[in-house]
């Protein structure tokens, strides 16, 4: 059956793009949804209640799309995702990870408490996951004297020698990221990103490439910059794209064109 907007990025109200959604048809969403930290028009909200009640209405429409098997990754404030993972839960969906992104950024100051330097990512799952590549998204290791000398000699562990994979080790749920504003400086100097909240390609590609196969489909109606679609052509994976702001809707189809 053919997929009505697959591979696009269009404009349409996240609810009206969920809803268009076949069920039981997704294999990855993938969302980066508004956070109440009032960084747009699309991030206002009357109040706390007011937030929760959306945010709670479009998991709930998304659910019945993703596959048995389907993974569900969302970004949101700590403190925010205490309260989506219940509902996760109460909605029984299965929980993976609490994903802390430790974004190297450095902008926010504060002596009133700890300076927030982290965003959270919920990784949950549809039962048991289908997909899950851990090979395809190992990561250098710490210790690179240690690990040079185990690669010629090995580590003796538990009777045996160990050697370290040339690929590095298997991803943890602490994520040493450079955000995306500090990823592209020019001369020292931060640039002006299509979307104040765009996230780094390469967070992207670790997910898409973790939890889902070629020929997949991601879904994001909060697609903002286009991130999901960008990685999702590089890496083969069929998506559904919305966002339902027509201009970074355009800036994200030329990003995504060009």
């Amino acid at each position: 059956m053919k997929i009505k907007n697959l591979n696009k990025i269009v404009r349409a109200d996240c609810f009206e793009f969920i809803n268009s959604t076949r069920n039981n048809s997704v294999d990855l969403a993938v969302l980066d949804p508004p956070y109440f930290l009032n960084k747009g028009e699309w991030d206002k909200f009357s109040s706390e209640q007011e937030f929760f009640y959306f945010t709670f209405s479009w998991i709930d429409a998304l659910l019945p799309k993703i596959k048995r098997g389907g993974s569900l990754y969302i970004f949101n404030t700590p403190y925010n995702c205490a309260f989506i993972l219940k509902h996760l839960v109460d909605n029984d969906f299965s929980f993976q990870n609490w994903i802390t992104w430790d974004k190297r950024d450095g902008f926010c100051h504060t002596k009133k408490k700890f300076v927030p330097n982290q965003e959270s990512i919920l990784y949950f799952s549809n039962g048991t996951p289908n997909v899950f590549n851990a090979d395809s998204i190992r990561v250098k290791y710490d210790s690179t004297e240690r690990i040079a000398y185990a690669t010629k000699k090995g580590i003796l562990k538990n009777g045996s020698r160990w050697y370290p994979n040339k690929n590095g080790k298997l991803c943890g749920d602490v994520w040493h990221i450079t955000s995306a504003r500090h990823k592209t400086k020019i001369n020292g100097k931060v640039q002006k990103h299509i979307h104040v909240a765009q996230k780094p390609l390469d967070m992207f590609e670790r997910i898409i490439k973790a939890s889902s196969n070629e020929g997949d489909l991601v879904f994001d109606c909060f697609v903002g910059s286009g991130t999901t679609a960008v990685a999702c052509r590089a890496l083969n994976r069929n998506f559904l794209c919305a966002d339902k702001d027509e201009y970074f809707v355009s800036l994200a189809n030329d990003r995504l064109n060009n």
